[in-house]
């Protein structure tokens, strides 16, 4: 389980993201790489202002409670469903829908990993997967149709090599965002509660 969630890491799903745009770019895509950018980064954002209003505030009570939205889950959910149905898009347009299921694929079984770890409730699994899912349905309206010039060959590389080089190392936000989180508990109001044990 560790090796597959290790993809969703934020040392994988940083540079990743990073050379994603600059390969848009490079393909004359400026459209693509602007909304790549733009919807990964409110994605990874929001997961970040979520997991910091829940730590600062305290859980909310939905089934086994709603601790810290899965980071892994939404960067997944994002980067490589993103990746899946841009690609998808450009190789096969008129059967894009199978790049959503396949997005969705992505996203259930890094959650699941999430979960078998313990890292994570369901409904922090479910909450990561819809800010993911409302990132990718951001990129897919904003991005336009891909130009000739990518090749869907060249993002699968890319995804290869990042990971060659990334996999197995780990970006621990937590310690920072517990920090912060504690410092905000006493400024907002009905969030002086203990803050929360930070999950990855």
């Amino acid at each position: 389980m560790s090796f597959l969630t290790d993809f969703a890491d934020q040392a994988v799903i940083l540079p990743l993201a990073l050379a994603m745009a600059v390969l848009l770019t490079a393909c004359g895509w400026g459209r693509g790489a602007m909304a790549w950018i733009a919807c990964v980064g409110a994605t990874l954002a929001l997961t970040g202002f979520a997991k910091l209003l829940l730590a600062a505030c305290g859980p909310v009570q939905v089934g086994a409670g709603l601790r810290s939205p899965s980071g892994h889950t939404a960067a997944a959910t994002i980067v490589y469903g993103g990746l899946l149905c841009l690609g998808w898009r450009r190789a096969h347009p008129a059967s894009a829908w199978l790049a959503v299921v396949a997005a969705l694929a992505v996203s259930v079984a890094i959650g699941l990993t999430r979960v078998a770890l313990d890292a994570h409730t369901l409904p922090d699994v479910l909450a990561g997967g819809m800010v993911g899912g409302l990132g990718l349905a951001a990129l897919l309206a904003l991005a336009g149709p891909p130009p000739q010039r990518l090749r869907p060959a060249w993002l699968a590389i890319v995804v290869v090599a990042v990971a060659i080089l990334t996999h197995g190392l780990h970006v621990r936000a937590e310690p920072a965002i517990g920090e912060v989180a504690r410092r905000l508990a006493a400024l907002l109001p009905g969030c002086a509660a203990p803050v929360n044990q930070m999950r990855p």
